[in-house]
């Protein structure tokens, strides 16, 4: 169904395949199984050793590509096996729930795991990013506006404008994390199976979230997909953030401009025929994953608008593939770029060369008063300051 882990047509995916693989959505549903089992047992419907004893005895299932397909989903076989393989709550395990109950919201678990990932990645962005802004705030450089000169500016606001960008993408990724919900709603979203088996089957939904620590949504959103746009969404912003910096990069890194460049590591960046390229890979492939990750989001949004009835026919599954590569594309491409602007060799010299040069045009602005580019650099000072202050604030909170 998800295809493979890692792809040759993926560079860098090897960094985090393992957050949204096969094998971990696999982890994630049965963490799902066993957390309703969990909240079945909290309600009295089984003993807590009965849940012990399945938890101890529990196999790592193995499913059949063909039986997903003629299933329509992943959950009908997975379930299929586990009760094969305890015998003893086989009876009760998934009993109220859905397939899109344990898909959603293992997703949500993957979901998690990979946002966390993404958090520590652009943590480490924003970090150097900080130190460039703060070490080159006086480092003067041609301000370019629709690819012609401007004005002056310092890489230093650069450099703080990316951050301020970072950190943007991280605080809607916390805010995402924090309510990434459970879904829970059985056959047609009125828990009406869990409503026979307890006599308060919302109370058994909130048992539920606590067990994943997820939060109970109030009610199920099997064709209301906002949780699912509303990650997309961050996730995409995220890459938007990661795509600016890269195509700075790359062109301030061409050899023309040569303000600043990737940093060389043996082995990466090399040309199959032309010995004398170092090519600037992370930043490639960093804007790869910005131009490819709109599109995947706007595919979570046509499925959430076609999501109809009480549960979807293909909308719900077309949003799977898009929502994992999304995941996957913007992990990666957080993980590359905290290494990209670790490692960003910075030419101050270079920059202060070419303001020079282009004095007549960047001082056009001002008229006829004296004074070189470092001379009208307007707020740029308190701009690095407001983005650095809000760093730290968030660095310590």
């Amino acid at each position: 169904m998800w295809g493979e882990s890692v792809s040759l047509l993926e560079p860098g995916r090897h960094r985090v395949a393992h957050l949204a693989d096969d094998a971990a959505l696999l982890t994630a549903m049965v963490r799902v199984e066993l957390a309703w089992l969990r909240a079945l047992s909290g309600a009295g419907l089984l003993k807590p050793e009965q849940v012990a004893a399945a938890e101890q005895q529990l196999p790592s299932p193995v499913i059949d590509p063909a039986a997903v397909e003629s299933s329509g989903n992943p959950v009908k076989p997975l379930v299929d096996a586990l009760r094969a393989a305890l015998p003893e709550v086989s009876a009760q395990l998934h009993r109220g729930l859905t397939s899109q109950d344990v898909l959603d919201t293992a997703l949500m678990l993957m979901a998690r795991n990979v946002l966390d990932h993404v958090t520590g990645s652009l943590t480490a962005a924003a970090a150097d990013l900080a130190r460039l802004a703060d070490d080159h705030r006086g480092s003067v450089m041609p301000g370019r506006t629709l690819t012609r000169y401007a004005v002056p500016v310092t890489f230093g606001l650069t450099a703080a404008q990316w951050l301020a960008g970072i950190l943007d993408a991280r605080d809607a990724v916390a805010t995402v994390r924090s309510a990434l919900p459970i879904q829970c709603g059985g056959a047609a979203g009125t828990l009406s199976l869990a409503g026979e088996l307890v006599a308060d089957p919302v109370a058994l939904a909130e048992d539920f979230a606590r067990q994943l620590d997820l939060r109970w949504p109030g009610l199920p959103w099997h064709t209301r997909r906002t949780p699912v746009t509303r990650l997309g969404d961050a996730l995409t912003q995220t890459v938007d953030a990661l795509g600016v910096i890269a195509a700075d990069i790359l062109m301030l890194g061409r050899p023309e401009i040569a303000e600043v460049r990737e940093r060389a590591v043996e082995g990466r960046g090399g040309s199959s025929t032309m010995p004398h390229k170092q090519n600037p890979v992370l930043a490639v492939l960093i804007r790869s994953a910005a131009l490819q990750a709109p599109g995947l989001g706007a595919q979570l949004h046509l499925c959430a608008a076609q999501a109809v009835d009480q549960r979807p026919d293909g909308a719900w599954h077309a949003e799977w593939a898009s929502c994992r590569q999304l995941l996957l594309l913007t992990a990666t491409a957080a993980s590359q770029t905290a290494e990209l602007v670790a490692g960003l060799e910075v030419d101050p010299d270079t920059m202060t060369r070419h303001a020079e040069s282009a004095a007549t045009h960047l001082l056009a602005e001002r008229g006829e008063v004296g004074g070189g580019p470092a001379s009208y650099l307007g707020a740029s000072d308190a701009f690095v300051d407001a983005v650095l202050v809000r760093w730290r604030g968030s660095r310590d909170a």
